[in-house]
């Protein structure tokens, strides 16, 4: 048996991955899934196309230089999500979301065919009046892109169709990356080129929303409001309600600064430092897509059909490693003679550094996509979903807020004369505070990094039967004790998150205690010791079971010392009388 381990890990490994794509031929998705990816693709199609002409052809509004003027078109696309989003969250709460995607799509055939214009006219004006109403009609997609999705895959398949969704929309930035490149590239005729291929391509998308699956709407008694402010006030309350969604919204929005940062910097910082042509920083800004997309799916396999946060941790401190190595890199021609002309993708890798700076992007964007999609897939779980698309719109405007704040940061440190190591470098510090503040007020996700270590790094488990285990309403868990750590691999493998019963002493014991409180655990005494703790722990017991949630116990009481079962202790049976729940 030992022998045919790695092929028996390998065959469920392939089987896991085949589960993912499997997805993709189911007609309640396939047609969400095309539909989201040509949007993302037409959006970055244009825009990179816009930021070739500012970058490469010195277009530019007011005067601006272009490390500036591709910061403040950053700036115009992100506005709109300010105004509109709760609008936005409104309307994907009380109405139907197919037919919602079906006219935000139309409405990108109109905007396509006046960026055709501004092309053919080298309005470059118009152009950025157009990426202001690509933000627009973004601002729309947005709550309906992520809360149908709840809506039409179950909860064990969620985290896969994150990873899709997410490997997709970032697959479908490269692409549409390097076509706006190449097309706008193309001598005489790229500006007829890009305004056919907008409009074609916006032309698609709104065919492929046709096949989207119908679904109910969340909240159809629900009153529109007109005027922004209290809705965007009720959004702001809504995200509150459950404080692990409120931080997880604030860790995605440093995630989208971040991101920001980095997408507004590769233009310049490929021409301007390290002398790259078009092809180069079409190649950087592919680098960061194809590292989200690797990043978004490999989330999806180790987590396993479940909501793993334990990932989180360490998508940040690759983040920060990786943003480091850059502010390392330093000045690639510091010691040498900085090229005369432009430098091809072939010239560039074989430059001093040029390998070392590409696998950093590669892995910055990789482990980022580790990050987001743990995050993203909690917001849709545990929000309620009648709330759940204005909970997605608060999403967005926050994470608008950061990526303006991020835009902000960057002309001032432009204008400070701040060189790209040194932005590199106050990028991966704030990264590394952010990253201790988040995992201290949402314990959580140290937690559960320390269980998917146990569970996947120090021991080899065969996960059997988690099928027995409901998607939702309460359940008592029962297991026997082994070894102390038997509660840290039931959390790791468990889908849902599980309130486990322990001694009380153990919430003494120091740095246990913290992380035992972190957890959730209900600590219990016996009769003899402590009376009124006992009488607390089954109150808590039955107020988590009432909360529908998972209570985990072992009911031998003690770890067993021949492994065999003990004899069971009366507090199960009290449990069960007062809540007649499942047990498994």
């Amino acid at each position: 048996m030992g022998r045919n381990l790695p092929l028996a890990r390998a065959v469920a490994y392939s089987a896991q991955t085949m589960g993912q794509f499997q997805l993709l031929i189911q007609r309640r998705f396939w047609g969400y899934f095309w539909t989201q990816f040509l949007g993302a693709f037409n959006d970055n199609f244009f825009k990179n196309a816009l930021v070739i002409l500012i970058t490469f052809r010195a277009a530019t509004v007011f005067g601006l230089p272009p490390q500036q003027m591709v910061v403040l078109c950053g700036g115009v696309f992100i506005f709109p999500f300010f105004l509109f989003s709760a609008t936005a969250g409104q309307l994907a709460d009380k109405y139907p979301k197919a037919t919602l995607i079906r006219w935000i799509k139309f409405a990108e055939i109109i905007i396509m065919s006046l960026a055709a214009l501004g092309f053919l006219f080298d309005a470059i004006e118009l152009l950025v009046f157009v990426l202001f109403l690509m933000g627009l009609q973004s601002a729309f997609f947005g709550p309906v892109k992520y809360g149908i999705l709840p809506q039409l895959l179950s909860d064990d398949k969620l985290v896969d169709g994150n990873a899709l969704v997410e490997m997709a929309t970032f697959l479908a930035i490269l692409l549409g990356t390097i076509a706006g490149g190449l097309v706008i590239a193309v001598e005489g005729r790229g500006a007829a080129l890009m305004s056919a291929g907008v409009i074609a391509v916006a032309l698609l998308g709104f065919a492929t929303s046709r096949f989207l699956a119908a679904v109910p709407p969340e909240d159809p008694s629900l009153d529109i409001q007109l005027n922004p402010i209290p809705p965007t006030y009720a959004i702001y309350k809504f995200t509150r309600q459950v404080r692990s969604i409120f931080l997880s919204i604030l860790a995605i929005s440093w995630f989208w600064f971040f991101g920001s940062c980095f997408l507004f910097l590769i233009p310049t910082y490929g021409k301007l430092f390290l002398y790259g042509d078009e092809h180069v920083v079409t190649f950087f800004l592919a680098l960061f897509s194809v590292g989200i997309g690797i990043g978004s799916m490999m989330c999806g396999r180790l987590s396993r059909g479940k909501l793993e946060l334990g990932l989180v941790p360490i998508g940040a401190f690759g983040m920060t490693v990786f943003v480091f190595d850059l502010f390392l890199a330093g000045d690639p021609y510091a010691a040498a003679a900085a090229p005369t002309e432009l430098l091809a993708i072939g010239e560039f890798l074989g430059a001093p550094g040029g390998w070392r700076i590409a696998l950093d992007l590669l892995l910055v964007s990789f482990f980022g996509g580790l990050y987001i999609v743990p995050l993203q897939t909690l917001i849709q779980q545990r929000s309620d979903p009648a709330h759940r698309a204005r909970v997605i719109a608060g999403n967005n405007i926050l994470n608008a807020l950061f990526m303006v704040m991020a835009s902000l940061m960057l002309m001032g440190l432009f204008a400070l004369d701040a060189t790209y190591p040194q932005i590199f470098l106050l990028i991966a510090l704030l990264n590394m505070a952010v990253t201790l503040y988040v995992f201290t007020v949402i314990p959580e996700f140290l937690y559960r990094f320390l269980a998917w270590i146990l569970a996947n790094l120090l021991y080899r488990l065969k996960i059997t039967g988690l099928d027995n285990v409901p998607a939702t309403g309460a359940i008592v868990l029962v297991a026997n004790h082994v070894t102390f750590v038997d509660w840290l691999l039931i959390a790791s493998t468990c889908r849902r998150p599980a309130r486990f019963v322990m001694h009380y002493s153990f919430m003494k014991v120091p740095m246990l205690g913290w992380l035992f409180k972190t957890a959730g655990a209900i600590p219990i005494a016996n009769l003899k010791e402590s009376p009124t703790l006992l009488k607390e722990s089954f109150k808590h017991i039955e107020r988590a079971l009432d909360n529908g949630e998972v209570v985990c116990i072992f009911p031998e009481g003690r770890l067993t010392r021949t492994g065999d079962f003990s004899e069971f202790r009366a507090g199960i049976e009290r449990i069960i009388k007062r809540n007649p729940v499942p047990v498994v």
